[in-house]
């Protein structure tokens, strides 16, 4: 299956999101991701979008490996292969194993996770399942995040979950490493 709509090129991106494209590519070890060449053709759209994305992971309040965590896990509930893929490599670059990476992804549970870890794991499956928390998962929740940090979990997941509507709807494959 193909993109329904190609990556732009210079001309059509413009130099910054061309250039940060180039640059995320190096960073991920892929070649420009679709994301960011795809996206980037809405111009300023993206400029927003990213200053918004970036404020919730890498720059949120969530610790990088727990913003990974839950990004997989709205990745995979999602069934959106591209981020999976994507945040595969974000995340074994922000701590998590292997095996971790695998337990999100729907393989077999492994106990290295820490408390906080699985609640934020749970409520990010809850929340996409139901597109809100009980008040159960809400204490949850709340017993290990700050005021801010239940917030902004919130964004985090909702985010990615339109991320994932995009990505799917736009038939973005996963982008290939770079040998």
């Amino acid at each position: 299956m193909s993109a329904r709509i190609r990556p732009g090129t210079l001309r059509e991106l413009g130099l910054f999101r061309w250039g940060f494209a180039r640059a995320a590519g190096r960073v991920t070890g892929t070649g420009p991701p679709a994301i960011f060449t795809t996206l980037g053709r809405t111009r300023g759209t993206f400029t927003g979008w990213l200053h918004f994305a970036a404020r919730l992971m890498p720059f949120g309040t969530l610790p990088r490996r727990e913003a990974e965590l839950v990004i997989l896990t709205v990745a995979q509930s999602r069934g959106c292969d591209y981020e999976i893929e994507h945040h595969r490599r974000l995340g074994r670059r922000a701590g998590l194993s292997e095996a971790e990476i695998a337990a999100l992804l729907g393989g077999p549970a492994v106990s290295t996770f820490a408390a906080r870890e699985q609640v934020l794991h749970e409520s990010a499956r809850a929340l996409v399942a139901a597109r809100d928390l009980d008040d159960g998962q809400w204490a949850r929740l709340r017993a290990v995040t700050s005021e801010r940090e239940a917030i902004e979990f919130l964004l985090l997941v909702g985010h990615y979950d339109m991320l994932a509507t995009t990505l799917t709807t736009l038939r973005l494959e996963p982008d290939r490493g770079r040998r």
